[in-house]
């Protein structure tokens, strides 16, 4: 099959617009599938900035770009105008630290970090281990600090550490990420399983009481958010809240991180997520509205309906 003269002129201008350049499905915020959100995690935790095309906006590129750098699955970085490959030989770059040299940047930290192990968590490991030869249990701490372990053959260029008799392997990212971590085999009503604390991972956006909410507003200390759909702001709003959609997204991304900001909804669930968001893009004076807009009626403002 051969590339559309247009298309190759388009991708022409995309891979030659940045020094680091990657093809993925979503974006980095927003992956639409894991390979690409390892990827894009990769290239966040190097570089302050760098250009991203979502191949799923347009057919012609999807299916363009595996013809242009004869690749033939997505995510694809290109660095310099060259392709330098998938998630799997980006990984493995990431590790060695060639991509570092690549990238013109100083080596990665090897430093192991140290873990703790329960015995009942150790018991179980390896009873999932017995009789697997030539695999080893990884470890993967996403920027967000989301844990994931993983049953896989070693790959050759991971930082191991040891704890409870037990060897485990991390990516170069996650070993920083996973210092002073416990793992542990828990029961709950949801099922068993391996569970982990992470020291290192960011505290959770702190909560923020309505009183509280109004005394700030009162004196303009916080800007407020409400992420709720329009057909809910119709039934109870505060004049005081700015209404979440893509513009308003953008104006509060490029705001200064030291902007206090509160986010409100119904009842703090969805705010939440987005006060997270806004804590990861390093905001430093995010809160959640601790029981919504129906906390607000309820404890500030009756004339407020609640639904």
């Amino acid at each position: 099959m051969s590339l559309d003269p247009n298309t190759r002129e388009r991708i022409d201008q995309q891979v030659n617009s940045a020094r680091v350049v990657l093809y993925m499905k979503g974006s980095p915020r927003q992956p639409m599938c894991g390979f690409s959100a390892k990827t894009a995690g990769i290239l966040d935790s190097l570089l302050g900035d760098y250009v991203t095309v979502d191949v799923l906006q347009d057919e012609a590129i999807r299916e363009g770009i595996k013809e242009y750098g004869q690749w033939p699955t997505i995510p694809q970085l290109y660095i310099d105008g060259e392709l330098v490959g998938g998630c799997d030989i980006v990984t493995g770059m990431f590790n060695s630290g060639e991509l570092h040299t690549l990238l013109g940047l100083q080596q990665p930290d090897r430093t192991a970090p140290e873990i703790a192990i329960t015995p009942a968590a150790a018991d179980k490991i390896r009873e999932a281990m017995a009789g697997h030869e030539g695999i080893a249990l990884h470890l993967q701490i996403d920027p967000d600090f989301q844990a994931r372990f993983q049953l896989a053959p070693p790959q050759g260029d991971e930082i191991a550490t040891e704890a409870g008799g037990i060897t485990v392997l991390f990516d170069v990212a996650s070993a920083q990420r996973a210092r002073g971590a416990a793992i542990d085999w828990v029961e709950t009503v949801q099922g068993e399983g391996l569970s982990i604390t992470l020291p290192e991972a960011p505290a959770p956006v702190p909560q923020m009481s309505v009183q509280d909410l109004k005394a700030r507003l009162d004196a303009d200390q916080v800007t407020l958010v409400d992420v709720r759909s329009d057909e809910e702001r119709d039934k109870a709003s505060l004049d005081s809240a700015l209404a979440m959609n893509a513009d308003l997204m953008a104006q509060l991304e490029a705001m200064p991180r030291e902007t206090p900001l509160a986010f409100i909804c119904h009842t703090g669930g969805r705010s939440q997520v987005a006060a997270e968001h806004f804590r990861k893009l390093g905001f430093s004076e995010v809160y959640n509205v601790a029981g919504g807009i129906d906390a607000w009626s309820k404890d500030i403002d009756p004339t407020i309906p609640t639904y």
